[in-house]
């Protein structure tokens, strides 16, 4: 008898439907066709455990499984459970009548337990796009799935249920999650707040200026400055995600088997935070069988490099496309998959390998030359795209001991709130432009040129501080964005003159 059963296949952050047919005939040999790889194949010895545990019995016969479309590779345990329930209806130990109607996901242990897999999300999303009444999944994941509207979710714990329930013997309970109140649930209440940082009115400055416009940062500061304690206080300041922002984040996070069992929709934005030892394909993906990287994962949020000279000059190169296209290719011979990688790139380090040049009290002890080879360790085309440089200095001991709360980060988000809303609207029939931060040379030109006086600021601080000529851009996409915070429509004087204070590494000066 043929019968047929459904599955998905996770291919980037989608999927895509695969038929399982199940063929039992005379024969006593057992054939798993369709591209699968080795997990897949040893699906064999854990379904005969499982049929021998539950009360169910191998047939004797010649099974022939074919997975669909056969071009497509399929890897992973997850199909354990379509192919056991396909087993058992071709040799008609259950009815088949019901099936068709459910696409099934999970790997079987040996005793009969399903455990959680990758990618329930996009699965999910592809089942109630292909009109499926329903999804079944391991219990962990069932939370997940659910957020898809439209679509039964059964959450499962063991073979026995489903086989039970596509029976007609038991009833399951759908999942019931409401998209719309788990994603309005407190996304502002975090552990830490700008409130906590002691003094650093400028780098805070810099920050709210950055997260208004989706600027990329580089902090510049001595050990002890407080150069990581600002950039993880940046997140409480981003704007609440959108919606449809929740669910991109979550698909990445889902294939990439980052989801807890109790989580079903990410409502903060990411943060990042990988070690300097890193790898280039831990960064941005990839692998013999390729994954969300360190970028993907930082998709809508921040990612935080700390130490930046210490990370492989490799490992910073290969970050140059995704920032400037949002997006990472990953490239196979048979195969190519896109990563969404739109984040915001907050990178900080010490101004020299003893970490105190410029430091206001104590000397710097290194070599003569030895701080622009320390800073020639970051290439000319990163901090291109990197359009706030801040020096932050150590807090004197009377901000420290200060009681008085500075501003918290609530008061802060609701500007830069305001800020991207100026922004959507300006850039609302533009593609893929949703902030200041991605404006190209047209849109600068269009939005971002200063009046007279701001023009004579620009001029005369380009020739007078010897600004490189990659700053000129840079420094009109942060003039703009200061312009939105104060709600002003053109760009003034006094926005190009902080703008320009926002790029001291360009100065031919700095580490001389």
């Amino acid at each position: 008898m043929l019968v047929k059963t459904f599955g998905a296949a996770v291919t980037g952050i989608d999927a895509i439907t695969i038929t399982i047919e199940v063929n039992v005939t005379r024969g006593i040999r057992f054939f798993l066709v369709g591209l699968p790889d080795n997990a897949v194949k040893e699906s064999q010895q854990r379904i005969e455990s499982v049929f021998k545990e539950t009360g169910y019995k191998w047939p004797g016969k010649r099974i022939v499984v074919n997975m669909a479309p056969a071009d497509t590779r399929k890897e992973g345990s997850a199909y354990d459970l379509p192919i056991a329930v396909g087993i058992l209806a071709a040799d008609e130990q259950i009815p088949s009548s019901r099936i068709g109607a459910y696409m099934m996901m999970g790997e079987l242990s040996l005793d009969g337990s399903v455990h959680p897999i990758k990618g329930a999300l996009p699965i999910a999303l592809q089942a109630k796009a292909e009109g499926f009444k329903g999804f079944i999944v391991p219990q962990a994941n069932a939370r997940e799935a659910a957020v898809v509207e439209g679509l039964e979710v059964y959450g499962v714990e063991s073979f026995s249920e489903v086989v039970d329930f596509l029976a007609g013997r038991q009833s399951l309970n759908p999942e019931v999650v409401d998209p719309n109140a788990e994603f309005l649930t407190d996304q502002a209440r975090s552990e830490v707040d700008f409130a906590d940082v002691k003094g650093q009115d400028t780098v805070k400055r810099a920050l709210e200026v950055a997260a208004a416009g989706g600027h990329n940062v580089l902090m510049v500061g001595p050990p002890g400055s407080g150069k990581s304690m600002l950039a993880k206080r940046l997140p409480t300041i981003l704007p609440p995600l959108s919606l449809d922002e929740a669910l991109e984040t979550t698909k990445i996070h889902s294939v990439a088997g980052k989801l807890g069992g109790h989580v079903s929709l990410l409502t903060r934005r990411p943060f990042r935070s990988p070690h300097h030892s890193v790898s280039d394909v831990a960064l941005v993906g990839g692998g013999s069988y390729p994954q969300p990287g360190e970028i993907s994962l930082a998709h809508n949020g921040v990612l935080f490099l700390d130490e930046l000279p210490e990370f492989k000059r490799s490992v910073l190169e290969v970050m140059r496309q995704p920032l400037e296209d949002r997006t990472i290719s990953i490239s196979r011979a048979r195969f190519s998959v896109d990563y969404p990688a739109s984040f915001m790139l907050v990178a900080s380090m010490n101004p020299c390998p003893c970490g105190y040049y410029n430091h206001p009290e104590k000397k710097c002890v290194c070599s003569p030359g030895v701080v622009q080879k320390y800073l020639s360790r970051i290439s000319g085309p990163l901090l291109d795209r990197i359009d706030l440089h801040i020096e932050v200095v150590p807090v004197p001991f009377d901000q420290l001991a200060d009681l008085h709360r500075a501003e918290d980060s609530n008061t802060i988000r609701r500007r830069v709130i305001r800020a991207r809303e100026i922004q959507s609207e300006r850039f609302k029939k533009i593609k893929n432009v949703h902030c200041n931060a991605q404006m190209n040379t047209r849109l600068l030109s269009q939005y971002a040129t200063p009046d007279e006086s701001g023009q004579a600021i620009l001029k005369n601080a380009m020739e007078k501080l010897d600004l490189s000529a990659r700053a000129y851009d840079r420094i009109l996409k942060v003039s703009r964005t200061i312009a939105d915070l104060e709600g002003c429509e053109n760009i003034e004087a006094h926005h190009v003159a902080e703008a320009v204070q926002y790029r001291n590494l360009d100065r031919s000066s700095w580490g001389g």
